[in-house]
């Protein structure tokens, strides 16, 4: 493989990009984000997808977004706008539809970024994941510090998962309706999540239930990270499923985040543990994956850190491939230019599938690849399918 160098030294100081063509086959970026102009006929991951596969990815902004040196990148970054369009068959608000960005003060919701997210999906014909319902984390201040009887909060809670599924009803395929609900032991979240620890347990079952009624044809999942493999958090999942199906309760899938890392190694279990919840009777879902590395000194990966990277991402996307009801794959954020990663972990990153300039990464490649020889599998047919070994 050929060696990694980068344009220029700034550029280097500054953040990674690939000025080299790591794959001989790579296609340039589609330049317009209309598929209608024929653009979902290129080269790209959401063509040569089997049919029935979303392959999604998040909508960047909000959140670590707002401190950072740029403009928000899904509307004032067209190059990102058009390898959004060009590329996934499905998008999903990154912070946009989090209870502090859409809900951010009593009795005012803030729905101009979400919409636009939801109407630029439309227009692409892209299906779209909402991300998330009840959470610990990312709540407004009104919330956490509000002096509210249990009662109150009870009310508050319902009425804010009504008002916004019913707002996207129809338009949102499937929504994460309980996040990160268990910690690493496979505890309930008892202290630091408000809507547990005030309303108790009880109120998660209420969550899909008041989100089922909202919206009876969306798909409602429990999603969280370090659950790709059998542990004692999958587990309490496991187990808390199968007391809420036994009640009725309208669950329909379990997704693993998946923000993976080279210092690690992979999940070996994770088709084994996917499996488990499709015997449940419910869709599964990789919802957020990021494979990062620690980066040596001068910030740019070696081709070997860039292999197993693409190990990393192939071998989840072939997991996923092969449960029956995984239908949906999405990529937390596609370039580096606007990761999340070296925001929240330093000395890490290069963690997404494209550099900065949107050129592709060998973990792009994996991908695509994985993709096209499925689709080949299932009696597909492309014209254009990529070169691969």
């Amino acid at each position: 493989m050929k060696s990694i160098r980068l344009a220029t030294a700034a550029l280097a100081a500054i953040a990674l990009t690939s000025p080299l063509a790591l794959v001989a086959a790579a296609a340039e970026v589609p330049t317009s984000g209309d598929l209608s102009a024929g653009h979902a006929k290129k080269d790209t991951l959401r063509w040569v997808a089997p049919k029935g596969f979303y392959i999604g990815t998040a909508a960047a902004g909000g959140g670590h977004h707002e401190s950072q040196p740029y403009p928000d990148p899904f509307t004032k970054d067209l190059e990102y706008r058009k390898v959004l369009a060009a590329e996934f068959s499905s998008v999903a608000a990154e912070n946009q539809m989090k209870w502090e960005y859409i809900h951010p003060e009593q009795g005012r919701y803030n729905f101009g970024m979400a919409d636009a997210i939801v109407d630029f999906a439309r227009k692409n014909n892209q299906a779209v994941r909402g991300h998330t319902l009840l959470w610990h984390s990312q709540n407004p201040q009104w919330v956490e510090q509000g002096d509210f009887t249990p009662d109150e909060l009870r009310e508050i809670l319902r009425e804010h998962i009504t008002t916004v599924v019913s707002r996207y009803k129809g338009d949102i395929q499937q929504w994460d309706v309980a996040n990160e609900i268990f910690d690493d032991s496979g505890r309930l979240r008892t202290t630091d999540n408000i809507w547990i620890r005030e309303l108790g347990p009880g109120i998660v079952a209420d969550a899909f239930r008041w989100a089922h009624e909202a919206d009876p044809k969306a798909k409602l999942f429990f999603n969280d990270y370090n659950v790709e493999g059998v542990n004692p958090k999958s587990n309490a999942y496991y187990t808390l499923i199968q007391d809420l199906l036994a009640q009725d309760v309208p669950v329909h899938g379990f997704s693993a985040q998946s923000h993976l890392s080279t210092r690690y190694g992979f999940p070996g279990d994770l088709e084994t543990n996917l499996n488990r919840f499709a015997d449940l009777g419910l869709e599964t879902a990789i919802t957020e994956l990021d494979v990062r590395m620690d980066l040596p000194a001068d910030g740019v990966p070696t081709a070997e850190m860039l292999a197993k990277q693409a190990d990393y991402y192939q071998r989840t996307l072939s997991a996923c491939l092969n449960v029956e009801g995984c239908n949906s794959f999405t990529i937390w954020g596609f370039t580096d230019k606007y990761s999340w990663v070296p925001v929240f972990f330093s000395g890490q990153g290069a963690a997404t599938v494209m550099w900065n300039d949107f050129s592709r990464k060998p973990a792009y490649h994996a991908l695509q690849c994985t993709l096209a020889k499925e689709a080949v599998e299932r009696g597909e047919k492309h014209p254009h399918l990529p070169k691969c070994a």
